[in-house]
């Protein structure tokens, strides 16, 4: 691979066998190195290898302008939720958590607080993405003295989330909105307290999220023909009128249609996490 850029003494931007730019950390790497030069396989560390030319040019700017503890920081936060979690994340995790790690960190240093209004939200539907946001500032605790907060865990997890399923950070805090009020309708229509630690609870919470995703990405199911909503409309018809509820609510709030087909699996769902109903799905 070729330098283009020595970043500082331990990172370079370069070009690999393929012309595309990636950004490369080693120790030393970078020292007396020059625009041109062949990089030293045997000083590689680590290479960060982003999907597009956009991209890997904001994060080489972004690592430019960084402390490289940041750098090492965000890989070892993200290679643990992908050896240890076994999540599945998407390569613009490096450049959208090491700035905002950078950020978080700045603000703590101005002393100026962060309350992350999805933090509740975050804990209760991506518990596994918040396990990672709490072991981030763990090791931002450790490696810098700085102490962020539980709302900055939360803001972490919203990012990997975000890697997880591809569809912008927008999009994942709509999605999580999304869930937060779906829940509510449910619980309040039919007047029931949700078992969050059951099985089906959390089958709906994941199908919530596909739904979301499904949603703004405008990859809606197509209706079929085959009756399904009228079979499911007969068969649980609280159900589906709670589900034809939360269809009136998508559309009022964010101006989506969703199917007959998809009003139908909610009312599917609705059904099986009643604790009653539950007990009675199981039995089957």
């Amino acid at each position: 691979m070729k330098i283009i850029k020595v970043i500082n003494n331990n990172v370079v931007s370069a070009l690999d066998k393929d012309a595309e730019e990636v950004v490369i950390m080693g120790k030393g790497i970078g020292f007396h190195a020059k625009p041109g030069q062949i990089v030293n396989e045997e000083q590689i560390e680590k290479t960060f290898r982003l999907e597009d030319k956009k991209s890997a040019g904001q994060f080489a700017r972004l690592v430019e302008r960084l402390p490289v503890e940041y750098l090492k920081l965000s890989d070892q936060i993200i290679t643990y939720a992908k050896n240890n979690i076994g999540l599945k994340l998407h390569q613009s995790i490096y450049l959208t958590l090491t700035d905002h790690i950078s950020f978080a960190i700045e603000r703590y240093k101005k002393g100026m607080q962060f309350d992350n209004p999805l933090k509740v939200e975050v804990k209760t539907f991506y518990p596994i993405e918040f396990g990672v946001g709490k072991y981030a500032i763990r090791k931002v605790r450790e490696k810098l003295d700085v102490e962020l907060n539980e709302d900055e865990a939360a803001s972490v997890a919203l990012h990997i989330v975000n890697a997880e399923y591809d569809t912008g950070v927008r999009n994942t805090m709509n999605i999580t909105c999304l869930i937060r009020d779906v829940v509510n309708i449910v619980s309040e229509y039919l007047n029931i307290e949700l078992q969050e630690e059951s099985l089906h609870y959390a089958r709906f919470i994941t199908h919530l999220k596909f739904l979301g995703q499904r949603i703004f990405t405008g990859q809606m199911l197509g209706d079929d023909d085959n009756g399904f909503g009228k079979v499911i409309a007969g068969m649980y018809p609280v159900e589906y009128a709670c589900s034809e509820k939360i269809a009136h609510y998508i559309k009022m709030r964010y101006d989506h249609e969703i199917t007959d087909e998809e009003t139908a699996y909610l009312a599917v769902h609705i059904r099986r996490i009643q604790p009653e109903k539950e007990l009675e799905e199981d039995s089957h």
